[in-house]
This record gives structure tokens, C-alpha cells and sequence, in this order.
């Protein structure tokens, strides 16, 4: 018969939330703390675009991140139809590959990308190169701007906000105990705050950035992001433009609904978005098509993703305690992998006591 342990997480983000959902799936008595608002997380998971894109990170990334991310696109399909059919909530996953396009001033960049992408491509990846006509076929919003393309099938992306408010619903219908608004410190078998402590079997820390003063190495990125609406040009997918300074990506949310994004900058300072950004975003957003003048911005936001040294996440296990971090920009590419890595733990744990 499988033991039930109790379980306190520190971090009510992403990794915290489905770590969160998967243990109560199993009957686990789980605690989750968050420092924030369980309604509006303050943390990178929510201003994220939700790109679940490992051929576009193969360029820049380590190898490990497109491994994981290729495991990651098996999970997520499997994993939102489960939270959709528990909550009855839509999580917007969309597995319709991506594009990366370029003005043709800037044309070299696109070819670049592609031969470094070409020359790290797996063997059964495959790249579908577009003319004008294909680009139109998947972007009509885009036919006359850009006269070729690079199509990434495989890719896909979720909304994020949608994903967290089913995974808070399904905590809420699962019975996990959610304390917000509480500053934590994690130790073996125990969770401090200011006016006390509590017990559990095991401690799950994946407070991001919040785990700063117990992970060595651990930095803050700082990201801009713009959240426009507009009726006079759709998109049916993540779209990135290349750029010599900067490399744009616009994700399409629903209502007419787009957030583009572009920087990252080594600083953990939360301050709103700088003037630089919002005119380098416009204008690289105007690039894609004119008609973007006449859109509303919406919302302008600031996160900082959580890194290490080696922009590669690490789970690091002791007795009582399980600490996962350093998701860095790639939140929703690799977060089911890293769920499932602090996971298999208790996996082991209810093998063994079978």
C-alpha cells in the first residue's frame, strides 16, 4: 500500500504548481507556499510567453536543453488534457510549430540561423523552408512584408496565465493547503517563516530567485515584455523576427491579444521597463507589419529567470529535502522534465515500500 507522505513546497510558480498537482494526483498531503498572491503570481512564470520551442533554443542552448525540451513537448499534451479534463479549464496549448522570419535588409541573419541550426539538427528534425507563398499559407498577416521563412513544425507554446489558473483550480479541487503570502526559508524536513516553522517528510524548494541565499551561483535575468491588442493583425503562431540587435518574438494570446518580448539583460533589478525597450519592442513589432501602429498596448512587464552559472537547471537531492532551480529562460521548455526529475524520487520511494 502506498505510503502518504507529507509534502511542503516553497514556490508557488510553475515548478511549484505542478510539482504540487502531480504529488496530490497521488494522494500525497501537500503544502504549498508561495510569498505572493496565488491569484497573480509575481513571479517570471507569469509574464512568460509559454514557447515550448527546443529546435529555436539548438542554436545558442547546450544540447541538454533541446534533449529536454523534446521530452517536454511529449509531456505537455498529456499533461493539459489531464488538468483540462480535472478542472474543466482550457490551458490554450497549441502545437503549431513556429516561424522565424526576416526583413530582407536583414536577410544574412535568417541564413545564418538556419546553417548553425542545420549544423546541430538531429537526424529526423526537419526544417521546411518557405518562399513568399508559404509564408503567406501559415501568416497571412504577414505575406507581404517578408519574402521568406523558416518553419519549425515541431514547436509549440501555451498560455501560461490560462496554465497557472487551471493549476491553481486544480490544487483548490485536489485539497492541496495553499499559504500565500508568506516568506520561507527550506530546510531538511522543515519550512521556517517569520512567526514559526512546520514538519514534513520531505521539503520541495523551487522558490526560484528566492532560493538566493542558499544557491550559490544563482543570478537574475532580466526580461521586457509588451502585451498589445489589436484587431488589424492576427497571428496563428509564435513568430520571430531576426534582428542584428535583437531577436523579437511575438506569441499570439486569444481576443487579439499578442506579447512580444526580446530583452535579456544580466540584472535582477525589477523596476518597470525601461523607455529603450518599449521603443526597440514597437519598433521591431511595427517591423513585422505596419498595420501594428494602430494596436493598444495592454500591459508592459518586467521578470527576472532564475540561472546558473551554466544556464542549465539542476535538482539536487538530501535527505528531507529536494531543491530544483535555475530554469533560466526556459521555463515552460523544460519545466515538465524538471517536475518529473523531483518526481521520481517519490516514484522510488512508493516502489520500494510496495
Amino acid at each position: 500500500m502506498r505510503s502518504r507522505l507529507r509534502i511542503g513546497i516553497a514556490g508557488g510558480g510553475l515548478l511549484g504548481r505542478l510539482c504540487a498537482w502531480r504529488l496530490a494526483l497521488r494522494k500525497h498531503e501537500v503544502t504549498l507556499f508561495d510569498a505572493g498572491d496565488f491569484e497573480r503570481p509575481g513571479g517570471a512564470c507569469w509574464t512568460a510567453a509559454g514557447m515550448i520551442s527546443p529546435l529555436s533554443e539548438l542554436v545558442s542552448a547546450e544540447p541538454e536543453v533541446y534533449r529536454m525540451g523534446l521530452r517536454s513537448l511529449e509531456l505537455w499534451p498529456q499533461w493539459i488534457a489531464e488538468l483540462e479534463r480535472q478542472t474543466g479549464l482550457s490551458a490554450s496549448y497549441r502545437h503549431a510549430g513556429s516561424l522565424v522570419v526576416a526583413h530582407p535588409l536583414d536577410k544574412a541573419e535568417l541564413a545564418q540561423f538556419q546553417s548553425d541550426l542545420n549544423a546541430k539538427l538531429p537526424a529526423g528534425e526537419t526544417l521546411q523552408w518557405l518562399d513568399r507563398a508559404g509564408v503567406a499559407a501559415l501568416e497571412p498577416g504577414l505575406a507581404e512584408h517578408f519574402e521568406q521563412g523558416l518553419y519549425l513544425p515541431s514547436e509549440a507554446d501555451v498560455n501560461s496565465r490560462l496554465l497557472l489558473q487551471a493549476l491553481l483550480a486544480a490544487l483548490r479541487q485536489s485539497e492541496v493547503r495553499l499559504v500565500a503570502n508568506t516568506m520561507v526559508e527550506c530546510a531538511a524536513n522543515r519550512i521556517h517563516w517569520n512567526s514559526g516553522s512546520e514538519r514534513f517528510d520531505w521539503v520541495i524548494d523551487v522558490r526560484g530567485l528566492g532560493a538566493s541565499r542558499k544557491m550559490t551561483g544563482l543570478r537574475g535575468v532580466r526580461g521586457e515584455v509588451v502585451i498589445i491588442e489589436t484587431s488589424e493583425v492576427s497571428l496563428n503562431r509564435p513568430v520571430r523576427l531576426m534582428h542584428p540587435r535583437y531577436k523579437l518574438y511575438a506569441v499570439p494570446r486569444l481576443h487579439g491579444q499578442i506579447i512580444i518580448g526580446a530583452t535579456e539583460i544580466e540584472s535582477a533589478d525589477m523596476s518597470p521597463i525601461s523607455l529603450q525597450s518599449t521603443l526597440e519592442l514597437s519598433s521591431a513589432l511595427y517591423a513585422l507589419n505596419p498595420a501594428f501602429a494602430e494596436a493598444r498596448v495592454v500591459e508592459t512587464s518586467v521578470n527576472c529567470r532564475p540561472a546558473l552559472p551554466d544556464n542549465l537547471p539542476r535538482v539536487t537531492r538530501e535527505p528531507g529535502l529536494i531543491c530544483a532551480n535555475g530554469l533560466y529562460r526556459h521555463g515552460y521548455l523544460l519545466g515538465p522534465v524538471v517536475v518529473g526529475q523531483v518526481l521520481d524520487h517519490f516514484l522510488r520511494e512508493e516502489k520500494h515500500a510496495a
